[in-house]
């Protein structure tokens, strides 16, 4: 990984500054796309002791909004020729309906569109590398998932296990989509089952009570740095510059939902996609 450029989103915590401090520990130079600037800067400070390395550096990007994500890559591109890694790690879970900037639910918009659009800005940097990645954290949760077509945005009969399974079908949908369309390129594109992972993962915006739940279970989950490990393999090692459009679970490539499977769907849920961050033109 060395002289590597990697891009995590949600860096400031979790998994994303367990995979930041794996990777900058390995070589990489990496940019840590964080919402919120103070808690950024607090996880720059962490990410640089644990590393032993000042190759890190904090870019605020917030994937509730399509502003923010076009200045973040008018950004990046201005200061480098260059992408090696994207890894769409990022991620929200609500326990009430909420919405993005753009009028999104939070769950189809920032696990999906945020990221979606992201990847599309960047795609011409990660194909100027010798050999672009792309790493979307999806989860076993796609299982349970349905894309709700005719209610998308969960204005109907919301849930947070709702709203939670259908962003992360959506993830599976469109690596695989994308992978069909980047075929030719220098670029793959894989996603990932990190695992039941005890992180603050969508805590922190929600109750005392969730905080509480969170507390009492976390000691029966993975930590962060077990639930970053996929990612991180994905990033470094041969298999992940090798094949595409695949999911994997503990560094294998695992099963998907029937759902996940279905190519119609993928192709109309990536042509709606398109035509959401199209209209934040």
């Amino acid at each position: 990984m060395k002289d590597k450029l990697v891009i995590v989103t949600g860096a400031n915590s979790g998994m994303g500054l367990a995979t930041t401090v794996a990777l900058a520990s390995a070589g990489a130079h990496v940019i840590m796309a964080c919402r919120s600037k103070e808690r950024g800067e607090q996880a720059l400070e962490q990410a640089i002791q644990r590393s032993g390395t000042n190759n890190i550096e904090l870019m605020q990007c917030d994937l509730a909004s399509f502003a923010s994500i076009r200045s973040f890559a008018e950004q990046f591109r201005q200061r480098y020729d260059r992408l090696d890694v994207l890894i769409n790690n990022a991620g929200v879970i609500s326990l009430k309906r909420q919405v993005t900037t753009d009028g999104y639910e939070v769950g189809i918009g920032v696990n999906h569109l945020g990221h979606f659009l992201l990847t599309e800005l960047l795609l011409e940097s990660l194909q100027q590398a010798p050999q672009g990645r792309i790493i979307n954290v999806s989860s076993g949760a796609h299982k349970a998932g349905t894309i709700h077509f005719d209610n998308l945005n969960l204005e109907k009969g919301y849930n947070v296990w709702k709203s939670y399974s259908q962003s992360k079908l959506a993830n599976i949908l469109y690596t695989k989509e994308l992978a069909k369309r980047l075929a030719h390129t220098n670029v793959t594109v894989n996603c990932l089952h990190p695992g039941a992972v005890g992180t603050n993962f969508g805590v922190d915006r929600d109750t005392g009570f969730g905080k509480r739940v969170m507390a009492l279970v976390k000691p029966f989950f993975l930590t962060p740095e077990q639930g970053a490990d996929t990612a991180i393999y994905l990033a470094t090692e041969e298999e992940g510059g090798r094949v595409s459009g695949e999911y994997f679970v503990k560094r294998r490539i695992a099963n998907v939902s029937t759902k996940a499977k279905d190519e119609a769907s993928a192709t109309r849920f990536w042509e709606w996609s398109e035509r959401q961050v199209a209209s934040g033109n």
